[in-house]
């Protein structure tokens, strides 16, 4: 028998004949190792059968292990394992073999479910109980280093055997055909009793793998400031061109948050050198790493997330967003591969088209901020000594104990769109969608009621409305590339910054409730629902026919407004690619939401 040597982290005690270890415990020990003290012990390896004792003697079963028939069987010299040649696709062997679970030193194991070869006794359901766990007089029969005690499912009886009359119970086990009358009703009750105890121990294995999951997040390195990669540069500017502010050494907090600091202002960090208050500055976060303390927590139904150990203020800065800084091809290379290994969390922030973060492989515990339509905290773009970073700052003044969270404007690769799970009373529903109520106010929304102009017939080719379909205001518009769709949006319509990349399907083409192709559609603002949900969520309304959903009153539409251009859109049979997603930033404003990106690379 050959003996291994178990080697990770942990306390361990060891037999002290050969070189077998195992963690302390009794999860990994195997069952019938002698211990000796509480780092040592005599493990099974060491069992040495004695002449005379019929259930010391070894026993194989009759039937192969793979196609569960009979014949000539290769019979394990360790354990009750038989196997056909030809189903291992390997000869019969010349002297003594042994099956892999014994080459690679699996033991039974307290607890584990197995079946048992007892004199003349059919196989039979048992259980492997720790000796401390049986009965006294049990604990008193005379066993040897190797022998372990059994709970016989039915009888409900105790007996000491070793490895070479046991092999493991598999889900699904029935035992051979018993008959219905004594012995038969006692076996059939056995294989009940073992199947309910397989599936308990089972279930509590689960729970305890989940729960130790749960303990620490997924593994990443951790780093403090951006890691270039490939192409990518970090830029460095000269002193002389770092900006100058005009704070003062004397005041009580230089260059803080609080104060009117230009550079702040204009979200440029100081430099110590530069900065009148030199080293009394408190323009320098970044690059002091000045965060407050933070912790890593399991939050419900939204995975791991970050909480505050303290109170934040309004405006003070939280933490940086870091990661290695990739190029659009690098970032469309790793999506890929995301994509086809099934991978569906993304931490990929846009500072500009050449330069993303992605904070997936390495990064620091900005990485753990959660999505919420209604934020705590925002992105900020800093140039810190030339270099363009972001930053993440309070919006609001923030407790001890809260989660920090960020709008991540989420990114959609594919026509549908991921559930929200924030909770925020102003809930989008879906990642990337704008907040609700989050777009105007009451004053504004008595603005803008104003009947939009809209064509009355549809010319040949494709042209879209002048107006936007959400406030009926003209101006400059995004232009919906859906086939057929002439509908047209104001950016901030949109909560966007730039115009989308690539093809662009607006908000018209997604079910208001689940995100999916929309079927029917209000013909007064972007709602719209698939099959699932359109019951009951239009009506037609009593003077003009159209159809309109639930949040429009009858005085928004007025008899004699024009006729409005039915929109038939074409929604795709075939299957939607697999939606993928990054969080972004804008490039234009630093104080400006993230935006979104698209699959493709041509701009609108």
């Amino acid at each position: 028998i050959v003996n291994f040597i178990v080697i990770v982290l942990g306390k361990m005690m060891r037999c002290l004949r050969c070189p077998v270890a195992y963690h302390v415990g009794d999860l990994c020990v195997a069952a019938g190792s002698e211990m000796i003290t509480s780092s040592a012990i005599v493990c099974t390896n060491h069992f040495r059968p004695k002449k005379g004792y019929s259930h010391h003697s070894h026993v194989n079963v009759s039937w192969c292990f793979i196609c569960s028939k009979g014949g000539r069987l290769l019979c394990c010299e360790s354990c009750p394992a038989a196997f056909h040649p030809d189903c291992l696709n390997i000869a019969m062997p010349d002297g003594s073999w042994f099956c892999n679970d014994c080459r690679s030193g699996k033991k039974p194991k307290y607890r584990d479910v197995i079946w048992v070869k007892l004199g003349n006794y059919r196989w039979w359901p048992a259980e492997i109980r720790h000796p401390k766990n049986i009965p006294t007089n049990i604990q008193h029969l005379r066993h040897e280093i190797g022998e372990f005690p059994v709970f016989f499912f039915g009888s409900k009886d105790y007996f000491w055997t070793h490895q070479g009359r046991v092999f493991p119970y598999m889900e699904g086990d029935r035992g051979s055909k018993y008959q219905h009358t004594g012995i038969g009703r006692v076996f059939k009750n056995a294989l009940l009793e073992a199947e309910a105890r397989f599936k308990e121990i089972e279930m509590e294995r689960e729970a305890k793998e989940a729960q130790e999951n749960n303990k620490k997040p997924p593994p990443y390195k951790y780093i403090k400031v951006n890691k270039p990669c490939g192409r990518v540069q970090v830029y460095t500017a000269d002193i002389s061109e770092i900006p100058k502010c005009n704070c003062k050494p004397s005041d009580e907090r230089p260059c803080s948050f609080e104060s009117e600091c230009l550079n702040r202002m204009l979200l440029y960090e100081c430099h110590p050198q530069v900065c009148p208050a030199a080293d009394r500055c408190q323009n320098q976060d970044f690059t002091k790493r000045l965060y407050p303390e933070t912790k890593i927590i399991r939050t419900a139904g939204k995975g791991w997330g970050l909480v505050s150990l303290r109170d934040i203020k309004k405006g003070e800065f939280v933490n940086e967003y870091v990661g290695e800084l990739i190029d659009e091809e690098e970032c469309r290379a790793r999506i890929k591969y995301a994509q086809e290994n099934n991978i569906t969390h993304f931490y990929m922030l846009t500072i500009d088209k050449d330069r993303i973060i992605d904070a997936g492989p390495k990064g620091n515990y900005s990485r753990f901020m959660n999505h919420s339509c209604q934020p705590n905290c925002e992105t900020q773009k800093w140039t810190v000594n030339g270099d363009t970073r972001v930053g993440l700052f309070a919006v609001c003044d923030i407790p001890s104990g809260t989660e920090l969270t960020f709008n991540y404007n989420l990114d959609c690769l594919g026509n549908e769109k991921t559930v929200c799970r924030c909770g925020a009373p102003n809930c989008s529903g879906f990642l990337g969608d704008r907040p609700k109520n989050g777009h105007t106010s009451e004053p504004k929304a008595k603005h803008q009621k104003k009947k939009p102009k809209r064509r009355k017939s549809r010319n040949e080719g494709k042209k879209s409305e002048d107006v936007c379909f959400r406030c009926g205001d003209g101006g400059e518009l995004v232009l919906c590339d859906k086939k057929g769709c002439t509908k047209a949006y104001h950016l901030s319509c949109l909560d966007r910054t730039k115009r989308p990349f690539g093809r662009w399907d607006c908000p018209w083409h997604h079910c208001d409730v689940c995100g999916k192709n929309s079927d029917a559609f209000c013909q007064l603002c972007p709602n719209s629902f698939c099959k699932a949900h359109q019951e009951g969520a239009l009506r037609s309304h009593p003077l003009t026919g159209q159809l309109c959903c639930q949040e429009h009153e009858d005085s928004d539409i007025c008899p004699q407004a024009e006729t409005l251009v039915e929109h038939n859109a074409e929604v795709p049979s075939s299957t939607k690619p697999r939606k993928y997603r990054r969080r972004s930033t804008a490039t234009t404003s630093s104080k400006e939401p993230l935006k979104k990106r698209s699959r493709k690379t041509a701009e609108v």
